[in-house]
């Protein structure tokens, strides 16, 4: 192979990679042929070059197969659509035989006309010619002049050949240095505390038991109302059962690792504490139930993601972004139908990385307008959103979420508070017998003997084998020397628990005032 054909080859090649944004993926190893990259451009997603002499036609055609087997493979690896690939020979002269049938027409692979392969072939006598396709495929974006120069130098070639690899290799280097940040710290660390967070709920009662999380800090309304902000954060560590803990822990270990080697220790920090609170705030918003994990923060990992693909959307489609959009689809899909799941807070944990991402930027980089942008619209939703959640606290509670309130309270002896907090459920007598039993307690607390007597009525109507409200009746009636009324409910309730001791006590004294 002449000098000639080497100075086209790299020519070529320094303009794919130069002009036009091709990445290197192979270099042979007696540089004669090169593999180029660029699966953004539909109509070349692959450009293999080779500088070689070329006899037979039949060569042509068997390496051409090659192409189209290597590049369906590809295909599918990647997912794509279709495979659009261009062959460039540059040879000195052409094959001795008819080789125009393999040449001028595409070659579909024989398994899936998905992947085609067009190839051009540079002879001496039809360089201009096969430049003329090439622009035309490219849109007469080719900013390549043939030269017909006398002599040909070794110098020319290694200049051009240098230029295009050093380019070729530093493209790729600043690309790798987006994906490696330091070293991660703050994932493994966020790791040890939920394990340990899950121990200490084990150890305390479980933590699959409400009321052991609502203690030591979950998701619950009634007590972010009454002013335990820090419940915002410390969901974010809890995790109800082991299944769940295991599921984000995993989740954590893939995602925290990636956004904290992209984005850096600190940036990763914000953006997961941040979106976690955002979660929490969604959560809060739009779900009265008890609730607590990290799914909302690791969700924010998926937002500090998709902001990467935004900012650089070619690099993100051509490495990560694929698998990330089809995990994060699975998880919102599995959000919506599967019962139990806070989608809320999975979705709030979303936007919350997302926009946190675009406050802190990349490392190294700096867009203050729009970090400033970020930052200002981050403030309006979660003050948006804190106004909204606390100016309508009957939308953060439901009647489970009022029960759990209304045990605190009776067991801290705040009575008034008790009746409060469930006289809207028991109005419209569609609330359950927990709820009008411990209402009914409450009011006996307070002396209200006839509403506690009507409310415990009402108990026994829903759930006659509720024991608790016929030994309660009984004891007021009892109270009202109402002996008939007393000995009926002492006995059903000696009749529904026969080994309370209190129940048979109680039927005993009904029956010795007769």
């Amino acid at each position: 192979m002449s000098i000639k054909e080497e100075y086209l080859f790299w020519e070529l090649a320094h303009e794919f990679i130069i002009n036009q944004d091709y990445r290197v993926i192979q270099l042979s190893e007696s540089q004669d042929e090169l593999w180029l990259e660029k699966m953004e451009n539909k109509e070349a997603r692959m450009i293999r070059l080779l500088c070689r002499d070329i006899d037979w036609s039949n060569w042509i055609q068997r390496d051409i197969e090659n192409i189209a087997a290597n590049g369906e493979r590809i295909r599918k690896q990647t997912a794509g659509r279709d495979m659009k690939m261009l062959n460039i020979y540059v040879s000195g002269y052409p094959p001795v035989d008819d080789y125009t049938d393999k040449v001028y027409q595409p070659y579909q692979h024989p398994k899936n006309d998905k992947t085609t392969v067009k190839t051009i072939l540079m002879d001496r006598a039809k360089s201009n010619q096969g430049l003329e396709e090439i622009n035309m495929l490219f849109h007469n974006q080719i900013n390549i002049q043939l030269h017909n120069k006398d002599a040909y130098y070794e110098s020319d070639v290694a200049s051009l050949k240098n230029h295009a690899l050093k380019s070729a290799s530093d493209k790729a280097k600043e690309e790798q240095a987006l994906f490696d940040h330091g070293k991660p710290l703050f994932t493994y660390l966020f790791i040890v505390i939920q394990i340990a967070a899950f121990l200490w709920l084990e150890w305390k009662g479980g933590s699959t038991n409400t009321a052991i999380l609502i203690e030591y800090g979950a998701k619950f309304n009634p007590l972010i109302l009454d002013g335990e902000w820090w419940r915002f954060f410390t969901p974010i560590f809890l995790h109800i059962g082991f299944l769940h803990l295991l599921m984000n822990t995993l989740a954590l270990f893939y995602l925290g690792t990636a956004v904290e080697k992209i984005f850096g220790k600190v940036r990763f920090l914000f953006i997961y504490l941040l979106a976690g609170f955002g979660g929490t705030l969604a959560s809060f918003i739009f779900s009265p139930s008890v609730s607590a994990g990290a799914s909302g923060a690791i969700f924010g990992c998926f937002g500090a993601l998709l902001f990467f693909g935004l900012i650089f959307p070619k690099l993100f489609f051509r490495t990560i972004g694929f698998n990330i959009l089809v995990v994060l689809g699975i998880n919102l899909v599995f959000g919506f139908t599967v019962p139990g799941i806070d989608n809320a807070g999975h979705i709030g944990g979303l936007i919350g990385g997302f926009l946190a991402t675009g406050i802190v930027f990349f490392p190294n980089k700096k867009r203050l307008p729009v970090q400033l942008l970020f930052f200002a619209g981050t403030l309006c939703l979660i003050a948006g959103g804190l106004i909204y959640g606390f100016s309508g606290p009957e939308r953060q509670m439901n009647e489970q979420t009022a029960v759990m309130m209304a045990q605190e309270y009776v067991q801290s002896e705040q009575y008034d508070k008790t009746i409060a907090i469930l006289s809207d459920y028991a109005d419209n007598e569609e609330g359950t017998p927990e709820t009008y039993f411990l209402l009914s307690f409450a009011e006996i607390k307070k002396g209200k003997m006839e509403e506690a007597k009507e409310h415990l009525h009402l108990v026994i109507e829903k759930n006659d084998t509720f024991h608790e409200a016929h030994y309660n009746l009984a004891l007021l009636y009892l109270d009202d020397y109402n002996l008939l009324e007393a000995k009926k409910h002492a006995s059903r309730a000696a009749e529904i628990d026969p080994d309370r001791k209190e129940y048979q006590e109680l039927l005993d004294q009904v029956n010795s005032l007769e």
